[in-house]
């Protein structure tokens, strides 16, 4: 760039004195290219403002009706002023168009302020997805912030469904040690199942939250997250200071992480509303300001009724989960937390389990599947063979090959059946995958490739005693023989007796 009072000597000197750009440049001291860049700027604006235009009759037109619509297309206000007769490009339109449209005026945001332990602002934010045991869960963050001393709560879920949303406003509320008189929403189905207009219909069982907690839950009118904008600028920190290439074993490990960063880093920030102190120093003050903690925890849990067809299981979040099989056809309430499905039948509990987070899994009680299995005896080896489906993969291809080849289904069911009880289902997977891969699917090879497993570890041999099946063999009547018959085992071939 040159100077504004050279620019304008170089134009004087080519229209008042005639100069061509070579002299021009020669005398003043500067680059042709720029003479000549000058001279072309002045010569296109000059015909920027005289030269007419085909559009200038009809920009009336155009400027009233983007006063009018000013959203309206460019596409179609072009086919509009063609009506009308004007012959110009639509490309050359588009940018007339541009430069007419009215802008949108920019809204100005007042800051919000708010007492000590008076506002907190709540919202979840999605960080992607989590592969669990076949499953791809959704992994979700719960944020609360103090609106007061910016004091963030993290809380990480597999899914942000109201069990989850529960059980986060809980620990948050253990974790600030009090809880603020007002906290904000946006329009999570978790918190405003219906709203029309000013009307709004709460979740009941969020209200039960608010009752227990003494809080006045509240949400934010829709599309207007400036309201609970500190919130949102606490997701977007999580997204930068905490979340990026860390690595971590299951969402226990990543929650437990997450309590560190909250202690050590983002309660050690610059308080937005006091650079000179920490966040930690003015929530000190805000704290006594909570309201107190109840002596009870709320009971935080999913509850959702499920019902129960032929089979003895009750199917819950992608996984069945077994019941006692007197309880089949009838409707049940899964109660579960984030480690512990229970499952009810009026006020009876008639099955615990631990949580399953994958997909498609069976989780037994041995002793509901055992209880029918004795009832249905006939069905021993459907059901060996649906235990070794959940439990190998591999076995499908395995009994294909026995079944092409005309073996025994059922002795190679109970076989298997046998050595998963001895060795596990991760060694028995492995070696059923050698044995099919091998084109080796029969008994005696899965039996001879564990051994080689085990014997690959240093362990000892497995013990398979079946207790049930030595019962049943001692319990079979044995017919009694002379003892006679033994004292031929003292004796040689020609009749002599054997020492002792």
């Amino acid at each position: 760039m040159i100077p504004h009072d050279k620019a304008a000597e170089i134009v004087r000197l080519a229209q008042a004195e005639k100069w061509p750009p070579g002299t021009i440049a020669s005398q003043l001291g500067v680059h042709h290219s720029v003479v000549s860049r000058v001279l072309g700027q002045q010569a296109f604006a000059k015909g920027l403002i005289q030269r007419p235009s085909i559009i200038d009759p009809y920009l009336p037109f155009v400027i009233e009706t983007l006063a009018k619509y000013p959203r309206l297309p460019a596409s179609r206000l072009y086919q509009m002023v063609l009506e009308r007769g004007y012959r110009g490009a639509p490309d050359h339109f588009r940018a007339l168009v541009a430069r007419h449209r009215p802008k949108p005026v920019a809204e100005a945001f007042l800051r919000l302020r708010t007492l000590p332990g008076e506002q907190g602002q709540v919202d979840w934010g999605d960080f992607g997805k989590l592969d669990i045991d076949g499953a791809a869960r959704r992994l979700f963050a719960f944020v609360m912030v103090l609106s007061y001393s910016r004091s963030v709560f993290l809380f990480f879920s597999l899914g942000a469904a109201m069990g989850a949303f529960l059980r986060a406003h809980v620990q948050a509320f253990e974790h600030f040690g009090g809880v603020p008189r007002t906290l904000l929403y946006d329009n999570l189905k978790s918190a405003v199942i219906e709203r029309v207009g000013d009307a709004i219909r709460f979740n009941p069982t969020l209200l039960d939250l608010a009752s227990h907690y003494r809080f006045q839950p509240k949400p934010v009118a829709v599309a207007r997250g400036n309201e609970k904008g500190r919130v949102e600028r606490a997701i977007r920190y999580v997204r930068t200071s905490f979340f990026p290439a860390r690595s971590f074993r299951d969402v226990d490990d990543l929650n437990a992480q997450a309590l560190v960063w909250m202690k050590e880093v983002a309660d050690h920030r610059p308080c937005p509303e006091d650079r000179h102190r920490k966040v930690c120093e003015v929530f000190g003050d805000e704290r006594q300001r909570l309201l107190p903690l109840p002596d009870a925890q709320f009971p935080a849990e999913d509850r959702v009724v499920v019902h129960v067809g032929k089979t003895p299981y009750a199917r819950f979040d992608l996984n069945d989960y077994s019941i006692p099989h007197d309880r089949v056809r009838r409707s049940l309430t899964v109660v579960a937390s984030s480690t512990v499905v229970r499952i009810i039948d009026g006020v009876d509990e008639i099955a615990s389990h631990p949580r399953c987070w994958g997909k498609g899994k069976q989780i037994e009680d041995a002793s509901h599947v055992q209880e029918l299995a004795a009832l249905k005896s006939h069905a021993r080896e459907q059901r060996g063979m649906d235990r070794l489906h959940h439990a190998c993969p591999s076995c499908q291809r395995f009994f294909q090959l026995v079944a092409e080849r005309g073996g025994n289904l059922g002795a190679t069911t109970v076989g298997l059946t046998r050595l998963l009880d001895a060795f596990g289902a991760e060694a028995l997977d492995a070696a059923l995958t050698e044995a099919t891969a091998g084109d080796t699917a029969h008994l005696g090879a899965v039996r001879h490739l564990l051994d080689q497993q085990r014997q690959a570890r240093h362990q000892p041999p497995p013990v398979m005693l079946h207790l049930s099946d030595t019962a049943r063999a001692l319990s079979r009547p044995v017919r009694a023989h002379r003892l006679s018959t033994y004292d031929q085992l003292r004796k040689h071939e020609g009749g002599h007796d054997v020492d002792p």
